[in-house]
């Protein structure tokens, strides 16, 4: 008896190590699980922490069953053993991230057939407010988890493509700009524009580019970046490249306002687009070199306006019907740019931000892989793991949107369609305006309009105020002839630069030569024989005219001004007006001072890229607009072509810094959601301010120079000083 209560004895103490091995192998386990994600959140940067709710509520019951599996095997035969433990190694490891293909995702809902205990109230039981509480919640937590992805995804070969790409966007968008200005004489010459339409190109352009920025922008925030860009860059390359071909005045402006609507989507969405690939550390420095490439398309328009536009030579006709000059050369290798782009754009992916934003997962997840992939690739460690498993992605609130029912006619769906489009725009712009971006809102919109204002404003006069300081100059050297008389002689070369007062022509031949700037007053041609004539800025006032004939000439009713025709003849006369850039010495100046002008940017555009992240956004968006301001004031003093030109350099030197701050803070003060439409609305804002600039500022050309002066340096220096106001942004992630 004893020896068998022995045994007994042994057996059950036996029974209690064996449950109590088990059950220390189980917490050893436990433990090295804690202990490896607590590394991996440490130094490998794990997303564990933005799970949801619920999966964090069933890994802890999962481990709490764990234990209790394992105290329950303490009570087992001395055969039993641990599920949790068998076959395993206590070297064993899992890699998170090491799978294939799109992680599954559910938002913490529980799968069908299922259901979860402590499961939140339904979204149909909750009101609007609360919905709009944890989407915001959400949202901020997707923030966090984001830069870190995109630290993990790193600063490499993709964000180097996607920057180029959006360059070429960019840069078509800076040609535009300059297109309107370089285009501007010579079609309203050559189209015979009266006085009365002249300037309406500028305007319409900067008309387009203005509604393009607020539709292009809105609608970004509802279908995406790249499809917005793509589209908006295909109808400026379209139109654009049709105005060069189109003859009639009136087409040519619907050509370039619907081709500027088209460009007017290129900045909000670019800025959009690149900052949402960015991480924090990378993102004013980087966004600051991607504005290089609208000074890079101003340099573009420039060298191209200055080597094609003056060589009337270049041009060829079809008759009398269709004039092919070489104004619309420049505006075809204008339009290069753009196409460009649209190629280029068709190979890069979405934002990921936005798919996220909008709810898709899985799409956002992949293209995130792609960017870590080709980073690591191009870095040399193709073995390294993308190691997120899920990702927060907002609440999505149900919008009522009224459509119409699958029998209704198409046309009619696609109207509602378009319908809604609209309706969302609006309803994300009204959002810009209520808190916490109302605010920032209006503070960017002074800025926005302030800058552009003296900006351009100041871009038309300069050049304007050039040609003025040049045509005072030229009519100093002018050379002037009183009562002459000049019997059977033959004119065969050209006459520049004269007027000729009360003289009389006798018998005289004018045969293959040109009147430039040439002017008649009170003088009489008797007998004479006019024949390829060609007369630029020539003009016949108060003149008789007698028994002479006239062949392939462009001297017409327009510039005999009050003068007497008697018994003389026109036979074919040239059609159309006469470009006024052959061998046009004023054209090229112009257009090199130009191109020196947007060369002068790139000094300040390096400088401020290097010094964004460094200094901060606001110190540079405030000092960059009072310093210009302050340069615009000593233009008071500019008497001489040399001194404008110096200062138009140091002007757009210095502006080029708030400009880039401005399109960083822009950028990082909206919330995904509305980046773009309140980034469009500034911008259309921007264009508006031009239209305002252009008017005024070219109106008072030639007139005063106090008043443009003063106007542009105090409209700079206050929206530099409201600049100073905005939040910093420096330290934010991309909400």
């Amino acid at each position: 008896m004893d020896e068998t209560h022995n045994n007994r004895t042994s057996l059950a103490k036996g029974a209690k190590d064996i449950a109590k091995e088990a059950k220390r192998q189980a917490s050893k386990n436990f433990n090295k699980a804690i202990d490896r994600a607590t590394d991996e959140y440490s130094t490998h940067r794990s997303y564990n922490r933005f799970h949801n709710d619920e999966e964090e509520e069933d890994n802890y019951n999962s481990y709490s069953q764990q234990d209790q599996y394992n105290d329950d095997a303490a009570n087992d035969d001395d055969g039993a053993s641990s599920d949790a433990t068998e076959g395993h190694d206590d070297e064993d490891e899992i890699y998170e991230g090491e799978y294939q293909g799109v992680p599954a995702y559910n938002n913490g809902k529980p799968q069908d057939g299922q259901v979860a205990l402590g499961q939140p109230v339904s979204d149909s039981l909750k009101s609007h407010k609360e919905l709009e509480n944890e989407r915001q919640a959400d949202e901020e937590e997707l923030a966090q988890q984001y830069e870190l992805i995109m630290q993990e995804c790193g600063h490499g070969r993709f964000q180097w493509q996607l920057f180029f790409v959006l360059g070429l966007a960019l840069m078509s968008d800076g040609v535009e700009v300059f297109v309107v200005g370089f285009v501007l004489p010579s079609a309203e010459t050559d189209m015979c524009v009266p006085n009365s339409g002249a300037g309406w190109l500028g305007s319409i352009v900067y008309l387009g580019m203005m509604f393009g920025a607020f539709f292009w922008g809105g609608l970004s925030d509802k279908v995406g970046r790249k499809q917005c860009l793509l589209i908006s860059m295909t109808v400026n390359g379209f139109f654009a490249f049709l105005s060069s071909f189109v003859q009639g005045y009136s087409m040519f402006l619907l050509c370039r306002m619907v081709s500027g609507f088209g460009i007017g989507g290129a900045v909000p969405i670019v800025f959009s687009y690149f900052a949402e690939v960015l991480a924090r550390e990378k993102r004013g420095e980087h966004l600051s070199w991607l504005c290089m490439f609208w000074m890079i398309g101003g340099i573009y328009a420039s060298a191209m306006a200055w080597a094609i536009i003056p060589h009337y030579g270049w041009s060829f006709s079809m008759g009398s019907a269709y004039q092919f000059h070489s104004w619309r050369v420049f505006v075809v290798v204008c339009a290069l740019p753009c196409v460009s782009a649209v190629v280029a754009l068709t190979f890069m992916p979405e934002s990921p931000r936005f798919y996220l934003e909008m709810g898709k997962h899985d799409e956002a997840w992949m293209v995130l892989k792609h960017i870590h992939d080709t980073n690591m690739r191009a870095r040399g460690e193709p073995e390294r793991v993308f190691t997120v498993n899920r990702i927060k992605i907002p609440k999505q609130l149900d919008e009522l949107v009224e459509m119409q029912n699958e029998s209704t006619n198409p046309v009619l769906k696609a109207f509602a369609k378009i319908r809604a489009e609209f309706r969302g725009i609006w309803s994300t712009f009204k959002k810009c305006f209520s808190p916490p971006v109302k605010d920032n809102t209006v503070k960017l919109a002074a800025v926005w309009f302030t800058l552009s204002f003296g900006f351009y404003g100041l871009s038309v006069w300069f050049p304007d105020v050039i040609k003025h300081l040049q045509a005072d100059e030229y009519a100093s050297r002018v050379k002037i002839h009183n009562s002459e008389r000049i019997e059977d002689f033959t004119f065969n070369f050209t006459l520049e630069n004269q007027i000729h007062r009360n003289g009389v022509f006798l018998n005289d031949r004018f045969i293959g030569m040109k009147f430039k700037a040439v002017t008649f007053i009170d003088s009489s041609f008797l007998n004479c024989y006019f024949e390829d004539v060609s007369s630029v800025g020539s003009s016949f006032k108060n003149c008789t005219i007698v028994d002479s004939f006239f062949y392939n000439t462009d001297i017409d009713d327009f510039k005999l001004t009050d003068s007497r025709v008697i018994n003389s003849s026109f036979h074919h006369n040239k059609t159309g007006c006469q470009m006024t850039f052959d061998d046009d010495y004023s054209a090229y100046w112009v257009y090199f001072v130009n191109f020196l002008g947007t060369l002068a940017v790139l000094p300040g555009n390096i400088v401020s890229a290097l010094l964004m992240d460094k200094i901060g956004r606001l110190s540079m968006l405030g000092g960059s607009m009072v310093l210009s301001g302050i340069s615009c004031f000593f233009l008071w003093f500019g008497t001489s072509e040399s001194m404008m030109i110096f200062m138009l350099c140091l002007y757009n030197g210095l502006s080029i810094s708030a400009w880039n701050s401005l399109d960083v803070v822009t950028t990082e003060l909206y919330p995904t959601d509305r980046r773009g439409t309140g980034f469009g609305f500034c911008n259309a804002l921007c264009k508006l301010a031009a239209v305002l600039g252009n008017l005024i500022f070219g109106s008072l050309v030639g007139i005063t120079k106090a008043i443009p002066i003063l106007l542009a340096s105090s409209v700079l220096v206050c929206g530099g000083l409201v600049g100073l106001r905005l939040p910093d942004t420096r330290a934010n992630v991309l909400m």
